[in-house]
């Protein structure tokens, strides 16, 4: 059996993080005849997290909570038309392209010539399996698994699924947290490679020296993985 090599999907395979950051600047300045930037962007945060446990992680649930937000932070003051802004920055965001980090493509393909490939994603169901067919890259992938949520239980479920051992699996992702820690607890590899934004929530304190290797581009994963 060939060992596994798994990626996450957003802002590791492709750009992700930098529409919701443009959305949010968006939903500020709809709100800021009501409340300065910091505070809005406090009360998104705390009602996205309330709301994690009901809608989950992608744009929908991210439209709702804004939804949500916006009334609360309003008084539901917010007319008609303020509701409809609201919709058409989510609409907004399902509709843009996806485009892939620089490399990837080429990466993807050298690296199938060795590894098995998957990608492991949380998120909307519809939204990841769209966002992996707009990608152009889906192609690369042997298996496919997207989850509500990516902690060591969830990995220790897809290992047992595909019959792996952690011996032979590596995880490469942006997320410290989600993608990284997790996967060291069950004994395999993981590869970070940082994105320039990061998600509030998905921000963890890292390591003064880091116990797994950090790079900065995924053009430099063939060599990591030549080198063990």
């Amino acid at each position: 059996m060939r060992p596994t090599l798994a990626f996450d999907a957003d802002d590791t395979l492709w750009h992700n993080e930098t529409h919701y950051a443009e959305t949010q600047e968006a939903f500020r300045a709809l709100l800021r005849p009501f409340h300065d930037d910091a505070w809005i962007d406090a009360r998104l945060h705390d009602t996205e997290m309330r709301n994690l446990g009901s809608y989950g992680y992608g744009i929908k649930g991210f439209t709702l909570s804004m939804i949500e937000t916006a009334l609360e932070l309003t008084e539901n003051r917010l007319d008609g038309a303020g509701l409809r802004q609201v919709l058409d920055l989510g609409k907004a965001m399902l509709d843009k392209p996806v485009e892939a980090l620089p490399g990837t493509d080429e990466v993807l393909a050298e690296l199938a010539r060795t590894y098995d490939l998957m990608v492991i994603t949380k998120g909307d169901l519809f939204d990841q399996e769209t966002k992996l067919a707009k990608s152009g890259l889906g192609n690369h992938f042997s298996k496919v698994e997207i989850v509500s949520e990516k902690d060591e239980a969830t990995y220790a479920a897809i290992l047992q699924r595909h019959g792996l051992r952690p011996a032979d699996f590596t995880m490469v992702g942006n997320s410290v947290k989600s993608d990284i820690l997790p996967v060291l607890a069950l004994g395999a590899q993981a590869v970070h490679i940082p994105y320039h934004l990061t998600w509030a929530h998905e921000v963890v304190a890292s390591p003064v020296e880091s116990p797994y290797p950090v790079l900065d581009s995924i053009r430099d994963l063939p060599a990591l993985l030549a080198s063990w």
